[in-house]
């Protein structure tokens, strides 16, 4: 059992600041980093609806003061009706409505389970499950203001959700958008909460709540059961991690990308990043990325049905002989990435030096945009990452994992500095991960000014089909020119682009001090006391 003590001294980031200020207050409490982290995602999930929910996927990576990381799978496997007979002969899975709800929803299960990780090091909970649900319920039934981040996906996706079963009558108050700023309540998401609070979160998956749900779904005609909400369990992983000049860094196995972000860190560590200008450092990430996404489309999928391990993949020689193929002067071809992805990254760290990375998502903007009739909650639609093709590396199988974009980052540096570190946005999660580490880490900028700064994006964007490189206008026209005489289709994004993605970071120095940094692009906040 982990010894810890309760001293002044936390931090949460978030990308809304409601969020941060949940975990904060769970931690003033004498909470430890994970329940902060159950509070901060049960509130995000009422704020940033769009983003994330009780009705999508989540992944924890924590990481104690001593002794080995745990990582945390909370993504749920196709439903058992959810087979190629089912779609009846279509060429992919919707994006959208009752067909593309194929999966079970598991991140309240890795709630659960990084409790009991809590329970195990830390012994009896410090506060009960009903304060680290508090906040949620109460913002679900009293009200938050809209963002403008959802009220601007709620329009740009008007025409693929309004119809939805269940959608207009959550998010449309009146009839009408929501506008930035106004009220914004979810009643029957409260009463789920509260349903939670007091059953229980296994409840979720089994009791009268999952009932409820597996009637609703069998009502709306989804491929999901209640024998599979019974199922389905949060899974515990040893985490990938590579070796790294400056430290260690981790990341999450498969079914998601994890192995992508260390692969960039483990190619570009042979190509002299710390002399890098500003254009080199972009081209040498870029080209690494195109690398590792090679990678990823090759090997990844649910663990279950590889043949690869990751760890080993990573631990070879296979890293350095990619870094040879870079061409200093010219862009390598590529061919498409796996597209957009709306998600939230947070952080905790608390006094005793236990750092959570967690990440949570219900894939596209407000998911499968069906919201399950009483209950408040929004199913995910990450199932659509299946393929229909049955020779596929990802065919639709019942009971079988989707693939992953989400990847939460944390690293034990050699002077002592542990960092945990994250993203939203699909393709671009690997690319931020690495933006940040190569300008926190390897070129000693400020923390805060690594977030900040202007960051791209290899790959297609919300509603486009280009896979061109994409440049925040903060950018010097100096590095689009340089950018372009390599050979990079280069595109200009805006000033501050939600494109990019909501990144943050926690940094815990070797005193026992902490730093964190927000994303300006985010309605959140770094909070500490």
């Amino acid at each position: 059992m982990i010894q810890s003590h309760i001293a002044p001294l936390g931090m949460a980031v978030a990308p809304h600041h409601l969020a941060s200020q949940s975990a904060l207050a769970i931690l003033r409490e004498g909470g430890n980093a994970i329940e902060a982290m159950v509070a901060a995602a049960a509130t995000i999930a009422v704020v940033y609806p769009h983003m994330n929910g009780l009705g999508g996927d989540g992944f924890w990576l924590i990481v104690p003061p001593e002794g080995d990381p745990v990582a945390i799978d909370a993504s749920g496997a196709a439903g058992s009706l959810a087979d190629f007979a089912f779609y009846g002969g279509a060429k992919q899975i919707p994006h959208r409505g009752p067909a593309s709800a194929l999966t079970v929803a598991g991140t309240v299960s890795g709630w659960a389970e990084a409790l009991t990780v809590s329970k195990q090091w830390y012994g009896s909970p410090t506060l009960p499950l009903s304060r680290l649900l508090d906040d949620a319920t109460r913002y679900a039934a009293e009200g938050i203001p809209v963002t403008q981040s959802q009220a601007d996906a709620t329009t740009s996706k008007f025409h693929e959700l309004i119809d939805q079963p269940g959608f207009a009558a959550t998010f449309m108050p009146g009839g009408e958008i929501p506008r930035a700023g106004s009220r914004f309540t979810q009643p029957d998401l409260a009463a789920t909460l509260g349903e939670l609070s007091a059953q229980g979160l296994d409840s979720f998956y089994r009791g009268p709540l999952a009932e409820r749900f597996a009637a609703e779904m069998a009502r709306l005609g989804m491929p999901v059961t209640l024998e599979d909400l019974n199922q389905h369990r949060a899974r515990r992983r040893t985490p990938l991690r590579i070796q790294h000049e400056h430290g260690e860094v981790f990341n999450m196995t498969p079914p998601t990308q994890g192995v992508v972000s260390l692969a960039i860190l483990g190619i570009t560590r042979h190509l002299n990043m710390k002399e890098a200008d500003e254009a080199q450092t972009i081209h040498r990430i870029v080209e690494a990325t195109k690398l590792a996404f090679s990678l990823r489309d090759r090997y990844i999928t649910d663990p279950l049905h590889m043949q690869e391990e990751m760890q080993t993949l990573l631990d070879s020689d296979v890293l350095a002989t990619m870094a040879a193929k870079i061409d200093e002067n010219r862009a390598a071809p590529w061919g498409a990435g796996k597209g957009p992805g709306d998600t939230v990254w947070m952080g905790v760290v608390d006094s005793s030096g236990l750092a959570v990375s967690f990440i949570q998502s219900i894939y596209h903007e407000f998911g499968s945009g069906v919201v399950l009739r009483g209950t408040g909650v929004t199913w995910q639609n990450r199932g659509a990452a299946f393929s229909l093709d049955p020779e596929h590396l990802l065919a639709l199988a019942p009971g079988k994992q989707p693939f992953h974009t989400l990847n939460p980052a944390a690293a034990r540096l050699h002077d002592g500095r542990t960092m945990v570190y994250g993203s939203m946005g699909g393709d671009g999660q690997p690319q931020t991960q690495a933006a940040i580490f190569t300008r926190h880490v390897v070129q000693g900028l400020p923390l805060q000014q690594c977030v900040s700064a202007p960051r791209w994006l290899l790959g297609r964007t919300w509603g486009q089909a280009s896979d061109s490189l994409k440049l925040e206008g903060r950018f010097s026209q100096e590095t689009f020119d340089r950018l372009r005489a390599l050979g990079h289709e280069v595109e200009k994004l805006p000033d501050f682009s939600e494109a990019v993605g909501h990144a943050g970071a926690i940094v815990r120095h070797a005193n026992g001090m902490l730093e964190g940094a927000y994303d300006p692009r985010s309605n959140g906040s770094a909070a500490g006391f």
